[in-house]
């Protein structure tokens, strides 16, 4: 279940994805079969070589995916959520959902 953002910011990272771009989206969300995490970024493009592409730069694979018709996406979490923010330059996200690493 999906918190903390607005129609207009789902439908815009929809317009993105669709288009094949590359896009991230980060909202508050309650898994109850990932209870240590309260944020999840789904980042998205409806071009699924595009995105396995994107996601090997930061270690994510293929099968990882999640083929979502229109919107498949990668869930981003904890750790990882955080250095893949970091490293597109979403610092935005990160002060929004007060985002911090555990890594050392």
């Amino acid at each position: 279940m999906a918190f903390g953002l607005s129609k207009r910011e789902l439908a815009e990272w929809k317009e993105r994805v669709a288009s094949g771009e590359v896009a991230l989206l980060t909202h508050f969300w309650y898994d109850p079969r990932f209870p240590e995490y309260k944020t999840v970024t789904k980042a998205g493009c409806s071009n699924k070589a595009t995105l396995a592409r994107w996601g090997e730069k930061y270690g994510l694979k293929a099968e990882w995916m999640h083929d979502r018709e229109e919107f498949p996406h990668f869930d981003l979490l904890g750790d990882d959520q955080f250095r893949i923010l970091q490293s597109e330059g979403l610092n935005s996200h990160i002060n929004r959902f007060n985002l911090r690493p555990t890594f050392k």
